[in-house]
């Protein structure tokens, strides 16, 4: 039983070339970046600046957010390379086929799975939130029934998901506009909130800058960071350990730029763009990150910033509560495009393991008319739209944050195999002083990992447990690398 066969460079390359599973190029490095922007500038900078600052680092947060930035630079780059290399839809999926083999690519695609899925209905419900809160400020209160706390179907996080369903299939260029609208609106919003703010910027709010070092409450049971159950080691805030621990939660708010290369194989020169694409959206997101984490903080005392609506709570601190409008038009923009990129990557994931047979083929047939996998678009748009209509997520979007590191270990490991196994491949990119700096990815992120509850590990193995008998059962027996000998 070889679980370990793996398909080569030059077949996967091949595979995009069948005409009823060929995605039309369409996309440039301008709008990659757009769409790792559209996904990474979302709840994070409009959520997690506050939080992190009042309970964790201080007026150092924008030092957490370097940390966490470097972090997801060292993953980056191997994303990098891999794209440059295999630009074909599936991104760590595609990438660990090439190089650990089917069964390893099969785990990868099937936590990706978990990821995106549960990420896409997560940000729906969060949108569905700030939509509901957009509309009770200007007098139309939606029902409890359809858009509260704890709705019965909750009616704005299924429309938003149709629609953006509706636009992915039409086409990817169609996509990538709808993205560009809303990636600027969010952005000027972003860089509205850096320029009024600089006006009530007070030095004394960065005073100290690094605050002084205090144990955190002890986390018990399932609670607890696996760190803390394996080592004994109890979280401390503020002081330097402070802003590392405050990295580990920031980091999510990166998560995203991974997807960029999921539309490798829809774009024109995907060995040059697909790299600018995913480092170019690291650094935009890091700089927006930084500067507005500095402003927030300088405008508020960080033991007074709100946890909940940090930016538009500290305008409304300052005697400016009109900004606070505009900063929720700025939050809906901003959730709605990484609603429609995950659904994106999501898609592309799926299409790269049907082809390859894994899931059935039927569902990675192109649309003649509008070039894109409509079938399994349409499916993953109604498991969305099911999750966040009827579903509690709560701590179940921690599994969100597991999966991605995760992935991001696997393709650091696996840009140190393809440079033993095939030096001879044309890289368009190359990861600086391999492998020193894949090494240093896979540390990195397995630490973030050591810091996330036991009980979200435990429900990450279930997850993975069910995969391994899917593939037993479905994909090991139709796998296209398993019936076509020599290949």
């Amino acid at each position: 039983m070889d679980i370990f066969r793996t398909k080569s460079v030059e077949q996967s390359i091949r595979d995009t070339e069948t005409p009823e599973h060929q995605l039309r190029k369409r996309l440039t490095a301008m709008d990659l970046m757009v769409f790792g922007i559209g996904v990474i500038v979302g709840t994070g900078i409009f959520v997690l600046t506050g939080q992190v600052a009042k309970e964790v680092a201080g007026p150092a947060v924008a030092v957490s957010f370097v940390v966490a930035a470097v972090v997801c630079g060292l993953a980056a780059l191997c994303y990098a390379e891999f794209a440059s290399t295999i630009p074909v839809a599936g991104s760590a999926y595609t990438f660990s086929f090439a190089t650990l083999g089917e069964f390893p690519a099969w785990v990868i695609g099937w936590d990706l799975i978990l990821e995106l899925a549960l990420a896409a209905a997560v940000v729906s419900v969060g949108w569905s939130g700030y939509f509901a809160s957009m509309l009770d400020s200007v007098g139309i209160h939606l029902p409890a029934s359809i858009a509260g706390d704890d709705p019965v179907v909750n009616v704005p996080a299924v429309a938003i998901v149709l629609i953006l369903t509706a636009i992915l299939v039409a086409g990817i260029k169609i996509s990538s506009r709808v993205n560009l609208i809303l990636v600027i609106t969010k952005i000027t919003v972003v860089l509205l909130v850096i320029v009024a703010g600089l006006f009530f910027v007070k030095a004394a709010n960065y005073t100290p800058f690094i605050p002084e070092p205090v144990a955190s409450p002890r986390v018990e049971g399932l609670k607890a960071p696996l760190i803390q159950v394996l080592f004994g080691v109890t979280p401390v805030a503020f002081g330097v350990i402070g802003i590392f621990s405050a990295a580990a939660i920031v980091f999510f708010a990166f998560i995203g730029f991974d997807i960029v290369a999921t539309a490798a194989e829809e774009t024109v020169r995907p060995q040059r763009d697909v790299p600018r694409g995913i480092i170019g959206s690291l650094a935009v997101c890091t700089i927006l990150y930084v500067a507005v984490s500095l402003v927030v903080v300088g405008m508020q005392p960080y033991k007074q910033l709100s946890t909940s609506a940090p930016l538009s709570d500290a305008f409304t601190a300052v005697g400016h509560p009109w900004l606070a409008a505009i900063i929720s038009v700025g939050a809906i923009a901003g959730l709605t495009t990484v609603v429609l990129v995950l659904l994106l990557g999501q898609t592309r994931v799926l299409f790269a393991m049907c082809r390859d047979g894994l899931l059935p083929r039927r569902l990675a047939v192109v649309h003649p008319t509008f070039g894109t996998p409509a079938r399994l678009t349409i499916l993953i748009g109604l498991v969305t739209m099911a999750l966040a209509g009827f579903v509690s997520f709560g701590e179940l979007a921690e599994l969100v944050n597991i999966g991605t590191l995760f992935a991001f270990m696997v393709v650091s490991v696996g840009v140190i195999v393809l440079r033993r196994t095939r030096p001879d491949l044309e890289r368009a990119f190359r990861v600086p002083m391999v492998p020193l700096l894949p090494i240093l990815s896979v540390l990195a992120c397995l630490y973030l990992m050591l810091n996330l509850p036991l009980e979200t590990w435990l429900r990450f193995v279930v997850w993975m447990i069910i995969g391994v008998v899917v593939y037993f059962a479905y994909g090991y027996r139709h796998s296209r690398r398993g019936a076509v000998p020599g290949r």
